[in-house]
Order: structure tokens, then C-alpha cells, then sequence
């Protein structure tokens, strides 16, 4: 079969997974299309009390050794989500050599800003203690996340007040990594956002952007071009911006056939066609895990990252 026609076959069937998708419960169907396959999965664990601090595990079947970690936070605007929707995401990156942590954390009404960082924290802290009996580095950690979730994972990257409750420092990190993140949002402008953060009284210290520091671990920060409900000129480009001015190593990606939530659809199986999100995340995780704590990135992989899709 020719390439075009393998092509053309993809591009079909990324045309019938969004229908599928329009048709029934979105996240439950890019799950069916990212089978386990090459991984394998610890649900339900508690990393402190209450439902909404439980987390899942996710592993390489064949691990090469101890493997670098991910902690993904979901997003959804801080009022919904939930871990097991998510086992896309942490299939695809345990298939790739990760162990992959996917936390639930309190939601508004029932909290509001900062608690959910408080939770976040903790997980992160129970993944640090806890990895390695799952295969796991704690010595090779990264936080991620999507929209909210982007925005937690920066706010443990960057804001040392979270870390420090669990005894623990961004420079734990190795480094984060941010897709379609709110990192600079005052004021703020969506209403259902508002009483999470306490509008009109919305304190500057909840901004990721203005706790960047010469210390900050390296980011990687991916956004779409289309994106309608977080801007990514102000909020990723103006991140990276903050970030190079402090000498932190950054790579800035910005994917033109994706939207804020296709974004993150595209680590599901025929998605991936839409944009190279999965392979970027990958590269930079491989990268940075691979060279000592603290050192900068080689221009190798910097290089290699672009051309995975970046810019």
C-alpha cells in the first residue's frame, strides 16, 4: 500500500474518532482507542484522605530499568475531572519508558485556591517516597498537566511554598512540562473560574508567572495555535519569555491542527496524527532525565525537539 493511501486511511480515521467522540463520552473513548498494551496499571491508592486523594499508577510492561517519572494533573477548569478519564495519557508515556502518576485532587465548590496545590503537593510527595517499589526514579521526576492541570504542575515547579509543606523543593524536579497552561490570568475573566480564585480579591502570588526564578527546573510548554479558551501568546509565550529571561532552559511548542482540548486528545491512538505531542513530551522527558541534575540541556536535544513540531 502506497504512503498516500496510508495516509488518506488515517486521516479517516482520525475523521471517524471525532465523530465518535462528538457522539458519546469523549475522554471513555480516547481510552478504547489507547488499549493498556504495553503497560500495566495500580489504581485507587491513597496518598492521603478522602475520594478525591486517591491516585493510579501506570508502568512499562518490559521496564529497561529504573525509568523516569511523570506526574500528570488533568485539567478542567478546577470543578471536574477525574483520574481514570486520563489513562490515555499515562498509557502512552508508560508505552514510551515511563512511570506515569495520575492524581485526583479536590475540586471547587468544595475547595477553592490554594487547597487544590495543597493536595497536588502531596501527591507528588507520595509519588517521590513511593515510585520505586513500581519501577520508578525518584530521582528523575517531572510534573505535567493540562490546562488546570498545566497550571498546578507549574505552580509546584516554580512556587516553592507548596513543596516546602511536604518537605521537599522544585529543585526535586528535573522538570515540567505545560500543555495549554493558565500561567497568567489576572484578571480573570471566565465566570467559572472567578470564585476559585476569589475574585475580585485574586491574590498576584496565584500567577505561575511570578515565581519564576534562576532556579526554576527546565520547562517544556506546548500550546495550540487555536486555542480559544486559554490565550497562548500571553500565557505560554509570555511563560517562556519569563523563564529565558531567568536563564532557565525552555522549549516553547505551538501545534497548528489541534485546539485546547485536541491538544490533549492527541496522545489517543489514531489522534496522534493531528500533532507530534506525544513524541515532543517524550524527546524532552528522555532528554533532561538523561544528563546530571542542574546541567544545561545539549543543543542536540534541544534541536531534535524542533523538529518534533516546535518552535
Amino acid at each position: 500500500m502506497s504512503k498516500i493511501s496510508l495516509t488518506l486511511l488515517g486521516i479517516a480515521a482520525v475523521v471517524a474518532v471525532l465523530g465518535t467522540l462528538a457522539a458519546c463520552s469523549p475522554l471513555a473513548a480516547l481510552n478504547v482507542l489507547t488499549p493498556a498494551g504495553a503497560s500495566q496499571a495500580s489504581t485507587g491508592i491513597a496518598y492521603g484522605a478522602g475520594e478525591r486523594r486517591r491516585l493510579d499508577v501506570y508502568r512499562p510492561l518490559s521496564p529497561a530499568g529504573p525509568a523516569p517519572v511523570v506526574v500528570f494533573f488533568f485539567g478542567g477548569n478546577w470543578t471536574s475531572g477525574e483520574r481514570a478519564n486520563y489513562a490515555f495519557v499515562a498509557r502512552a508515556l508508560a508505552a514510551r519508558g515511563m512511570v506515569v502518576v495520575v492524581p485526583d485532587y479536590r475540586l471547587h465548590p468544595e475547595v477553592s485556591y490554594p487547597d487544590f496545590l495543597d493536595d497536588s503537593a502531596a501527591a507528588l510527595a507520595w509519588t517521590a517516597r513511593e515510585v520505586a517499589r513500581f519501577g520508578g526514579d525518584p530521582k528523575r521526576l517531572f510534573v505535567m498537566g493540562h490546562s488546570a492541570g498545566a497550571y498546578n504542575a507549574a505552580m509546584l515547579a516554580l512556587d516553592a511554598r507548596w513543596l516546602e509543606r511536604q518537605g521537599m523543593a522544585p529543585s526535586d524536579l528535573r522538570g515540567w512540562i505545560g500543555l495549554a497552561g493558565p500561567y497568567d490570568f489576572i484578571p480573570i475573566e471566565n465566570k467559572t473560574t472567578r470564585p476559585v480564585f476569589h475574585f475580585p480579591n485574586t491574590p498576584a502570588a496565584s500567577q505561575p508567572i511570578n515565581h519564576v526564578s534562576a532556579s526554576s527546573p527546565p520547562a517544556l510548554l506546548i500550546a495550540a495555535n487555536k486555542d480559544d479558551l486559554v490565550n497562548p501568546q500571553r500565557n505560554t509565550g509570555g511563560m517562556a519569555a519569563k523563564l529565558r529571561a531567568h536563564g532557565v532552559s525552555v522549549d516553547e511548542v505551538y501545534l497548528d491542527k489541534v485546539n485546547h482540548i485536541t491538544l490533549v486528545a492527541s496522545f489517543a491512538g489514531p489522534l496522534r496524527l493531528l500533532a507530534p505531542t506525544l513524541d515532543t513530551v517524550a524527546g524532552f522527558v528522555a532528554a533532561v532525565a538523561a544528563r546530571p541534575a542542574g546541567k544545561a540541556r545539549p543543543a542536540a536535544a534541544v534541536a531534535a525537539l524542533g523538529a518534533a513540531g516546535g518552535s
